[in-house]
C-alpha cells in the first residue's frame, strides 16, 4: 500500500513539474510592444535590398508585398544607404508616413564598408526604439543567409527579443547564393524579390489590420 503511494505521489510531482514548467514557457513568451498602433502603414524602410535594385520599381519586396495585403506599403528604402545613414532620414522619411507598422532592414552596406557591427546595432537600436516611441510596431529584417552576414544575426534576436519587435528571419535565405534569383552578385532579381516579400508576409501576417 505505502509502495502505491509512493508511486502516485511521484507521478503527481513529475505532472506539477510539467505543468510548471509550460506555465513558466507561457510567462517567458515575448510581446509585440505597439499591438494598439494607430497608424495607416507599413513602411519597409532600409538599404538597396528595400529599396529594390536591380529591377524596377513595381518589382521591389515592397510592390510585392503591397499585393500580398489591404494596408498601403511605402518604400523608404535607399540605394546605398548605411544604418547610420539610415538614422538620420528615420523622421523625415518614415515617422511622417503615419507608420502602423515599420519593417527595418539595414546591415548590408555597413558590412562592405567596414563599420563595426556594434555600431551597426546601436544604430539599429536607436531605430526601433524611435519607431515604437512614435506609437508603431517595429519588425526588423534579418539580412543573414547562412554563413553570409552571420555576425549580425545574434544581434538582430536579442533586439527582437528585448525590444518587443517582430523578426523576420533569414530574407535572403537561397536567394544569395543562387544565380538565378539576383540580378548580380548581391542583388536579388524579381523572382528573389517576391520571395523576400513571401517570407516578410508570413511573419507580418497576424499583425496587420483587417
Amino acid at each position: 500500500m505505502k509502495k502505491i503511494c509512493f508511486q502516485g505521489e511521484k507521478a503527481l510531482f513529475a505532472v506539477a513539474v510539467v505543468t510548471a514548467f509550460f506555465l513558466i514557457a507561457g510567462c517567458g513568451k515575448r510581446e509585440i510592444k505597439n499591438l494598439d498602433a494607430k497608424g495607416r502603414n507599413i513602411v519597409c524602410f532600409g538599404d538597396s535590398i528595400t529599396f529594390g535594385y536591380g529591377v524596377s520599381p513595381d518589382k521591389g519586396f515592397p510592390s510585392s508585398l503591397s499585393k500580398m495585403i489591404s494596408m498601403p506599403v511605402i518604400n523608404a528604402g535607399l540605394d546605398g544607404n548605411t544604418s547610420s545613414e539610415g538614422l538620420k532620414r528615420i523622421d523625415s522619411d518614415v515617422l511622417s508616413q503615419d507608420p502602423y507598422m515599420v519593417i527595418i532592414e539595414f546591415g548590408g552596406n555597413d558590412f562592405l564598408r567596414r563599420v563595426p557591427v556594434d555600431e551597426t546595432i546601436e544604430n539599429i537600436e536607436k531605430m526601433v526604439e524611435k519607431v515604437q516611441a512614435h506609437g508603431a510596431i517595429a519588425a526588423i529584417a534579418d539580412i543573414s543567409a547562412g554563413m553570409v552576414l552571420k555576425e549580425y544575426l545574434p544581434y538582430y534576436k536579442r533586439i527582437a527579443r528585448e525590444k518587443g519587435t517582430l523578426f523576420i528571419p533569414s530574407i535572403l535565405a537561397g536567394i544569395i547564393t543562387n544565380p538565378q534569383m539576383k540580378s548580380d552578385f548581391f542583388h536579388p532579381n524579381e523572382t528573389g524579390y517576391k520571395l523576400i516579400a513571401q517570407r516578410v508576409y508570413q511573419i507580418i501576417k497576424p499583425y496587420l489590420k483587417e
